[in-house]
């Protein structure tokens, strides 16, 4: 045999050998089962990577974040989750204080911004910061145009009664991104003129659908005149072509900080560490730029997508994320919500 031959069939068998070493791993971990709050192209593109990088197979389910808080809460006796990927970040809180996650510190933390590290300690470490979203409008232009409607400018535009049947939000009960716009409001206004508006705005809300990213559907499609959503989500389907236009609210207005999270008693423990490291890293939080997502990635050396919102230019409220994640909080705003807001005729 020559000395090339037996090279090359020597670079092969190590070659192999360490292929199957490093695959090892993953297959004794088997695989990992991850309920994903994004957008659910998000959802597929994150599951595709880590497939790769990890050879560790993804399970993901993708619901609204109060669906995923709920199941997890259900669960809690026999997990069958491992991670919670996305979403505003109160859910999440809500769920680490009432004993749902465990607290994991990423090696990635020391990469964040120091809103994300902040967002980590102030839960214990039990969820970590993934991207910042501002909360507020979008209209299509084309339905406005074609019903002689202003375009909204501020919060308080939304009252008016020529949008009587025109606005369409989530259920915060069941999205994260409405509850932040029901916190939002109670922040900014005070928690008796805020429910006032709530119920004010109720006569011109046409459906709380069940999940955040619906209204943003729904206003690209001329379903509805006027959305309430993150404005990245909006922006997101400006980019594709949709008659979208999006306002900062002139009043202020909140934000979410979209967060990851490990479920307590996992079974796959040591595979939803490795997750949550990949969605903390800039490799995954690039998915957004690539997606044409324009939230604001945690990660410093992540790409900002040149289309994203510029948070010096919306004027934005001090926002209390702990104080609405609260358990207790969170439990009383929803239910007052649903008695005194939406069992309200139209």
């Amino acid at each position: 045999m020559s000395c090339f031959r037996y090279a090359r069939q020597a670079s092969f068998w190590l070659a192999s050998a360490a292929l199957l070493a490093s695959s090892q791993p993953a297959a004794a971990q088997g695989q990992v089962t991850v309920y994903c709050s994004i957008l659910e192209e998000q959802c597929r593109e994150g599951a595709t990577m880590f497939e790769r990088a990890t050879g560790i197979k993804v399970s993901m389910v993708r619901k609204s974040t109060g669906e995923v808080y709920a199941q997890v809460k259900a669960e809690a006796s026999n997990p069958r989750g491992d991670v919670w990927w996305g979403g505003p970040g109160e859910p999440h809180l809500q769920a680490a204080e009432e004993g749902l996650l465990d607290e994991y510190r990423s090696p990635k933390l020391a990469e964040l911004h120091d809103w994300a590290q902040r967002h980590a300690e102030q839960s214990k470490f039990r969820t970590s910061g993934i991207y910042l979203g501002a909360l507020g409008v979008g209209f299509n232009t084309e339905m406005l145009k074609k019903k002689g409607l202003p375009e909204p400018k501020c919060w308080a535009d939304l009252l008016d009664p020529a949008y009587r049947d025109e606005v369409q939000i989530a259920d915060p009960s069941s999205s994260g991104t409405a509850y932040v716009f029901l916190a939002t409001t109670v922040q900014r206004l005070g928690e008796e003129k805020g429910f006032d508006y709530l119920k004010a705005l109720h006569k011109n809300i046409n459906q709380y659908t069940k999940s955040g990213i619906a209204p943003v559907k729904a206003t690209a499609l001329g379903e509805t005149a006027i959305g309430i959503a993150f404005i990245h989500d909006m922006l997101t389907q400006k980019l594709q072509g949709a008659p979208i236009n999006t306002v900062a609210p002139c009043e202020g207005t909140g934000y979410e900080t979209g967060s990851v999270s490990m479920i307590k008693g996992g079974r796959n423990a040591e595979a939803a560490r490795r997750f949550i490291d990949f969605t903390l890293s800039p490799e995954a939080q690039n998915i957004n730029a690539k997606l044409k997502i324009n939230s604001i990635p945690s990660n410093r050396n992540a790409e900002l997508s040149p289309d994203a919102p510029k948070f010096s230019e919306i004027k934005l409220i001090d926002y209390d994320t702990p104080r609405w994640g609260s358990p207790a909080e969170r439990s009383r705003l929803l239910k007052k919500f649903d008695t005194e807001v939406k069992a309200l005729p139209r």
